[in-house]
C-alpha cells in the first residue's frame, strides 16, 4: 500500500482533527501501519518474535509521542514528546535493520527511508 492510497483510509476523526497537518504524525501513523504486516511476518520466525514486540511498540511510539506532545502547552514540554519521538523513530530503524534478514532487503529499504524522512 502507498501513503496516499492508505491516507484515503483513514477515518474522519483522525484526520478531522488539527495533529492530521502534521506531516510527521501522518508519517509515524502509516509507518505503523505498514509495520503490522511487518512485525506479523517477523513473529512467524521464533528467532524474531521478540525483535517483532519490540519493533510494533517502538514503531506506535512514534506516533503517540507527536499526539502527546502537540497536545501540551508549553513549548518546552511539547519539545521533550517529539524528542521521544525522535528516538523511537530511531529505535525502529534499528529493530528493521535488525530484522532484515526474515523481511528482506527491499522492504526494509523503503521502511529506513519512511523512517529518516
Amino acid at each position: 500500500m502507498d501513503y496516499e492510497e492508505w491516507a484515503k483510509t483513514v477515518p474522519c476523526e483522525i484526520t478531522g482533527d488539527s495533529l492530521w497537518k502534521v506531516e510527521a504524525y501522518r508519517l509515524a501513523l502509516f509507518a505503523a501501519d505498514l509495520g503490522w504486516q511487518d512485525v506479523t511476518n517477523l513473529a512467524k520466525d521464533k528467532r524474531t518474535i521478540a525483535l517483532s514486540d519490540q519493533l510494533y511498540r517502538a514503531l506506535g511510539s512514534i506516533s503517540a509521542n507527536i499526539a502527546e506532545g502537540y497536545s501540551r502547552g508549553t513549548g518546552k514540554d511539547r519539545a521533550r514528546f517529539y524528542e521521544y519521538a525522535l528516538g523511537s523513530a530511531r529505535e525502529s530503524r534499528d529493530w528493521y535493520y535488525k530484522g532484515r534478514h526474515v523481511l528482506g532487503t527491499p522492504v526494509v529499504s523503503q521502511r529506513l527511508d519512511l523512517l529518516t524522512r
